[in-house]
């Protein structure tokens, strides 16, 4: 496997260097990686397995949206399973496994699954081996020896039964203003509150505050976006009466402005060791909540879309960026939008090749042919992705044309050597908290996306 670390660039630290095991092998990376950009940066492409016919599979997102590399970590006897590698801080000592794999990842006995795929349809254990429930055969060994062994192939990880010895605690907080999230929008919305005299609570998802900025080469009020990340977080921690709170989950929005909020203080190995405990769990009761959650970016329907190497377009522009990392040397970009353009301008000025550039429109904006002329390659308006090829990691793309008015494809199809694939079909809020509050979603057939209802519209949160 050889290295796919850029030169320069990303927000990690190249001067100390971190190790770590993964599956018994031993890796290095850098103070601000996670497992999934440490492991992609040493070349590692095959991270799990699939549920049911065991396919390879690799990253698919870079945060929390990842679903395919989910892992368990090991802190001595106790075993932590299903967590995704995109959100876990390598540190010394770190010691990871992957999971539903028998006898290694690379050697998997329930590939042979995929043999008899027609036979394995949905459901099939629930019609085919369910013992009778009356009758002579009820009970009998057969049925209970099928329904072991479906029971052992069920879930992914395998919890352990050591105890857990780590220390936990519980808060209570009040406050005038919560934002979640500390991407741009809950920066500004932050620094505004904190500004008005306001008590403030700011809980981040990630280790680090400035959400897309952190990846982005955008300016904000005249400042590169960087600068105005550490400008903010600056100001905003100057101020006593607000708290920053990193690495923090809000999970639960209950009535009266009750939310619930779980902060990692020693997932990434820093603070145990001063006596800190692990996890801490937050009741916070706020006077106004702001829900600065972002967006999600959604994959494209097409064969052979789960291979190791098509992964999301922002998530193959955040390895670049943040981390330093090339997810692949030569890259397909597919597309149905524009922030697609940005993400292969990125990669290609990280050092990556971009072979081509695949949107299923037929016209494209100025600002998209801009970027997509600085990315280079070629550009293919009015196709799409009809098929992909590869087993561990992926090592072409079929291309065919498409007509968006009848959603076919038709003409020759063209094969395009490449060993990543970035994908982007738009984007979907977050508006899951908003939900949970009892809001009601709106759909918006432009976006094709479903949004948080209209400000206007009198809804204030929950209990307001």
């Amino acid at each position: 496997m050889s290295s796919r670390r850029t030169a320069s660039g990303g927000r990690i630290d190249r001067t100390r260097s971190i190790s770590f095991r993964f599956d018994g092998k031993r890796y290095t990376g850098h103070p601000g990686d996670t497992l999934a950009s440490a492991l992609l940066a040493s070349g590692v492409t095959l991270f799990a397995r699939s549920f049911k016919y065991h396919r390879p599979r690799g990253l698919l997102g870079a945060g929390i949206d990842e679903p395919n590399a989910l892992v368990t970590v090991l802190r001595g006897e106790v075993r932590e399973p299903n967590l995704p590698a995109t959100q876990i801080e390598i540190f010394d000592g770190l010691v990871a496994e992957s999971q539903n794999r028998f006898p290694s990842l690379d050697w998997d006995v329930g590939a042979l699954n995929q043999l008899g795929g027609k036979l394995l349809s949905a459901g099939f254990y629930y019609k085919t081996f369910m013992g009778p429930v009356v009758g002579p055969l009820r009970g009998t060994r057969f049925w209970m020896l099928c329904e072991q062994v479906i029971r052992r192939a069920a879930g992914l990880g395998r919890a352990g039964h050591a105890a857990d010895t780590a220390r936990y605690e519980k808060m209570n907080a009040f406050c005038d203003v919560l934002v979640v999230g500390g991407g741009p929008a809950g920066l500004a919305a932050a620094l505004a509150a904190g500004k008005a005299g306001r008590r403030v609570m700011l809980a981040e998802l990630d280790p680090a505050f400035g959400g897309s900025l952190k990846w982005s080469s955008e300016a904000l009020d005249g400042a590169p976006a960087g600068e105005w990340v550490a400008e903010t977080l600056a100001a905003l921690a100057s101020m006593d009466h607000v708290r920053l709170l990193p690495r923090t989950t809000v999970w639960g929005y209950y009535d009266g402005n009750t939310l619930a909020a779980l902060e990692r203080v020693g997932d990434h190995g820093a603070e145990q060791a001063k006596g800190a405990p692990r996890h801490r769990h937050w009741v916070i009761r706020a006077g106004h909540v702001v829900l600065a959650t972002g967006a999600f970016e959604r994959m494209l329907v097409f064969p052979g879309n789960d291979r190791p190497g098509v992964m999301l377009a922002s998530a193959a522009r955040r390895f670049a960026v943040e981390f330093g990392v090339l997810p692949a040397e030569r890259f397909v970009v597919f597309a149905n939008n524009d922030t697609a353009y940005a993400a292969a301008a990125h990669l290609r000025e990280a050092g990556a090749a971009i072979a081509a550039i695949v949107d299923v429109r037929a016209d494209i904006s100025a600002e998209a042919r801009a970027l997509a002329t600085k990315a280079g390659g070629e550009l293919l308006l009015g196709h799409a992705v009809a098929d992909t090829k590869g087993g561990r990691h992926l090592t072409g793309v079929t291309v065919r044309r498409f007509d968006a008015a009848t959603k076919t494809l038709s003409g020759e199809p063209r094969r395009i050597e490449a060993d990543g694939l970035a994908v982007s079909g738009g984007w979907s809020p977050a508006v899951h908290l908003a939900s949970q509050a009892g809001a009601r979603a709106r759909w918006d057939e432009t976006l094709q996306a479903f949004l948080p209802p209209d400000p206007d519209a009198g809804w204030k949160g929950a209990g307001a």
